[in-house]
């Protein structure tokens, strides 16, 4: 699962630069953001240009595939042209940081932090998992639900070059293409504040884009384009499912039991989940990727990155249809969004930006 930023730093070579901007972090964000911005900019400092790969055959196809996806993202898609992805780091494990996510225990409500010009956002990233794990205790000690992952980029919205990570040699075309174009959706559209929204604009991009590529390059027909559906396949019935257990966990927290009796039903509500899940595996999926869930544990803030990333409204897949299937046109429109305001709409924007007068009447301020 992908991530928009957590942390915006802007990396430049001279010295003076680097300790103005330890400095202003400091006085923004303290230790964490300092810490973190140092580490970052450790892994940075190792980057190099891709042209400065080895010449063995598996680095050449890589960078070819990186830049012809990176052209598609430009030229069929218009998401905006930078110098992301231009550089590669060795990294020694296969994901680039741990990202903490906490919500009620008896009800969805995710827990918040803030961060200077990025606003609000429900989780908090560290490029050490034994950062991530002390995180994780205080939150406990708070008395919510957590929730701790690995992912494998983030977009830092313009301010530095985002480079590629070793581990992404190993990705599949599908899953290479859908990451870098969802993080270039976050470099070309960011709302400050509206989370849900950012991250649902760049999950279907991503996985639209990513699609459309694989389509053009492979063809409807070929092999690596049935696999890439059936992936897809898999993952719509993975998130029904999810839905489903969230509606059901959702008319309890909302109902009026005592708050013991919602997190034992909670508990129940769970198991059986679970054990549904596991007897129909079969019938659900094609292949094997999700069996994990029968047997994990669940708790509020994992259901709650599937509320966060998948709102079950499908706003974005009906505005796609009614554009003609036109990802240029959306991202476009998106992009012209300049703000909205803490407590204002960006799916009524997005509509109106796409249809215009019809959209704004609809919405009744056409009259």
């Amino acid at each position: 699962m992908k991530i928009h930023p957590l942390f915006v730093w802007s990396f430049l070579p001279a010295l003076a630069a680097f300790v103005l901007i330890c400095v202003a972090l400091l006085c923004f964000s303290g230790c964490y953001t300092l810490k973190q911005g140092f580490i970052l900019l450790g892994y940075l400092s190792k980057a190099v240009p891709l042209e400065k790969l080895s010449a063995d055959s598996e680095e050449r196809r890589f960078v070819e595939l990186v830049r012809d996806i990176r052209r598609f993202s430009k030229e069929e898609l218009g998401l905006k042209p930078n110098k992301n992805y231009t550089t590669y780091v060795s990294i020694d494990r296969d994901y680039l940081a741990a990202v903490v996510s906490a919500a009620q225990p008896d009800a969805f409500v995710p827990y918040e932090w803030r961060f200077p010009l990025v606003g609000a956002v429900p989780y908090k990233g560290f490029f050490k998992m034994e950062d991530a794990r002390v995180e994780v205790e205080k939150l406990k000690k708070k008395e919510l639900d957590v929730w701790i992952r690995g992912v494998d980029a983030f977009s830092a919205l313009g301010w530095f070059k985002d480079p590629l990570y070793s581990y992404m040699k190993k990705y599949p075309t599908y899953r290479l293409s859908d990451l870098l174009i969802h993080e270039q959706l976050h470099a070309t559209v960011y709302l400050a504040g509206q989370s849900q929204f950012n991250e649902e604009l760049a999950e279907f991009v991503g996985g639209e884009g990513a699609r459309l590529y694989m389509e053009k390059t492979f063809g409807g027909d070929s092999p690596e384009y049935r696999a890439m559906l059936d992936d897809k396949a898999d993952s719509a019935a993975f998130v029904a499912f999810i839905r489903e257990l969230i509606a059901e966990l959702d008319a309890i927290y909302q109902g009026t039991l005592p708050r013991e009796e919602k997190l034992g039903e909670k508990k129940r509500v769970i198991a059986r989940a679970q054990e549904r899940f596991a007897a129909e595996y079969e019938q659900r999926f094609r292949g094997e990727h999700y069996r994990f869930f029968s047997t994990m544990t669940i708790n509020n803030a994992y259901l709650e990155l599937y509320r966060l990333y998948y709102s079950g409204e499908d706003y974005l897949a009906s505005f796609y249809e009614r554009s003609g299937k036109d990802l240029r046109r959306l991202i476009t429109a998106a992009a012209s969004i300049k703000r909205v305001g803490k407590n204002g709409d960006p799916r009524t924007a997005l509509e109106i930006a796409l249809f215009g007068a019809e959209a704004d009447a609809a919405s009744g301020r056409g009259r």
